[in-house]
């Protein structure tokens, strides 16, 4: 019985960290192009000291409309600043806002979600209307109405898409839940007296956690978009961050005369969002059970 319980509960991260797995993943085109991306924007992010000495925010009207060159590969926008600069620096802010609030919402998802699945009943009932009630109202309008009450700021602006996206993860979970504790292995560990906490942290979310990874894949890619749309509105980050979206925005009036401004800006935007959404279909392929299965 123990070791029947011990197979499965280890089963999907074994998986993982198997060299199997590694070369499976080597062999997936998605996964492997949407990792490259990912993995360079991280180094670009990570060394933005490294990359570029310029102030972002550095103002230079006597250099402003200069077209890409030498001394500035990605030109200078309206004010004089260095686009180069600024999107290298954008692209820390679109990372943390996106990693932050998709941690966020899969941590309070997981946890509802893991309750309302294990524990069925009154709570089942209770967490699920709450879910019903949050799906009910459109995801970027919820996020513009959580800005606007917690206000401007860059931990105010993840919170608020991190509320605006835990119901999906919620969900999931739930479902996940209430077909593992059928398992012969939850009912072996409750057999034995097994405590509550124990069985849901230790027993099934290591083989639910598969899921919950893809998804918060694609939704970093969600709440990259998100975080770019609302500072193309001028909504939740103060002027002085540099983001992509505000930068967008600030190039629309632009465009016929210096579309160099935003072809950049809605390039850094396009692939960050592809590559965590290709790195996620390649994770939900290596994954999904029914392949895991074949041998």
């Amino acid at each position: 019985m123990n070791t029947t319980k011990s197979k499965n509960v280890i089963t999907l991260a074994d998986e993982i960290r198997s060299p199997s797995f590694f070369r499976k993943f080597l062999m997936n085109p998605q996964a492997v192009v949407g990792a490259v991306i990912v993995i360079a924007m991280l180094l670009v992010a990570v060394g933005a000291e490294v990359i570029t000495t310029t102030d972002p925010t550095r103002l230079s009207p006597r250099d402003k409309f200069i077209e890409p060159n030498f001394e500035h590969p990605l030109g200078t926008d309206h004010l004089g600043r260095d686009i180069l600069t600024r999107m290298v620096y954008g692209s820390r802010v679109s990372l943390l806002v996106g990693l932050a609030s998709v941690t966020l919402s899969a941590f309070i998802g997981t946890v509802l979600g893991a309750l309302a699945g294990y524990f069925g009943g009154w709570v089942d009932i209770f967490i699920s209307r709450l879910i019903d009630t949050f799906l009910a109202i459109p995801g970027l309008v919820l996020t513009i109405g959580l800005v606007s009450i917690l206000g401007s700021g860059l931990d105010r602006m993840v919170l608020a898409i991190g509320i605006s996206s835990w119901p999906l993860y919620a969900r999931l979970v739930r479902s996940s839940y209430i077909a593992l504790k059928e398992m012969e292995y939850v009912e072996a560990a409750e057999s034995i007296g097994a405590r509550t906490g124990r069985i849901i942290l230790r027993h099934i979310l290591p083989n639910a956690i598969g899921p919950i990874l893809v998804v918060m894949t694609i939704g970093t890619a969600g709440a990259i978009l998100t975080e770019a749309g609302l500072s193309f509105l001028g909504i939740g980050l103060e002027p002085k961050i540099p983001t992509w979206g505000r930068m967008l925005a600030e190039a629309k009036q632009f465009i016929r005369q210096y579309p160099y401004m935003t072809i950049f800006p809605g390039l850094g935007i396009m692939l960050f969002t592809l590559g965590f959404n290709l790195l996620g279909e390649g994770l939900r392929d290596l994954l999904d059970p029914k392949q895991r299965g074949r041998k």
